[in-house]
């Protein structure tokens, strides 16, 4: 098995689609969530990766496909996904149509070691985040569903459209797991 990150192909699609269509891999349809039940996603989500990396270190490590990433790779992007959008939703909620400085997803994995972590610690951490972007995601109110933000490509969401278009992530990437095939 394979253990060379650099292998595998980023992934340069535009996903925003998955606000209005659903996604045929994971079965997630964006146009049937309400953005007011995000957080309790976020919360369900993340109680399925706990699941997800209760295995060994050496099978959540594992690149059972050159072309993909490991488990734990995946639960640890999932991770800084929560985190990053936490710091975007803020910025949709304090600013006038903010743009969102770029992320390297693919990047971040390499020089972030990834695969390297400690799988109980990324458990954890998986956890506090989906908490802490959750618990932003139930103070949301009213108007400010509506307030617009700016990815560095030009993809422009409301904080609806941004919450729909973040929850499919990480259940898409549960589906990605070695243990769902």
């Amino acid at each position: 098995m394979s253990t060379d990150l650099d292998a595998v192909e980023p992934d340069d699609k535009d996903w925003t689609w998955v606000i209005e269509q659903r996604c045929p891999e994971c079965g997630f349809d964006g146009s049937t969530v309400d953005a007011t039940g995000v957080a309790g996603m976020i919360r369900h989500n993340a109680v399925r990766w706990v699941t997800a990396l209760g295995r060994s270190a050496d099978e959540l490590r594992a690149r059972t496909d050159p072309m993909r990433w490991t488990d734990l790779e995946y639960a640890a992007h999932v991770r800084d996904v929560y985190r990053l959008y936490l710091v975007r939703l803020d910025l949709m909620l304090t600013e006038d149509d903010p743009l969102y400085p770029n992320w390297d997803q693919d990047e971040t994995a390499r020089t972030d070691r990834y695969n390297e972590q400690d799988p109980a610690t990324v458990s954890d951490e998986l956890q506090s985040a989906a908490r802490a972007l959750a618990d932003a995601f139930d103070r949301v109110a009213g108007d400010e569903w509506r307030r617009p933000g700016r990815r560095s490509d030009g993809a422009s969401f409301t904080v609806d459209t941004f919450a729909r278009y973040l929850i499919h992530d990480p259940i898409h990437h549960l589906a990605d797991l070695s243990t769902s095939g």
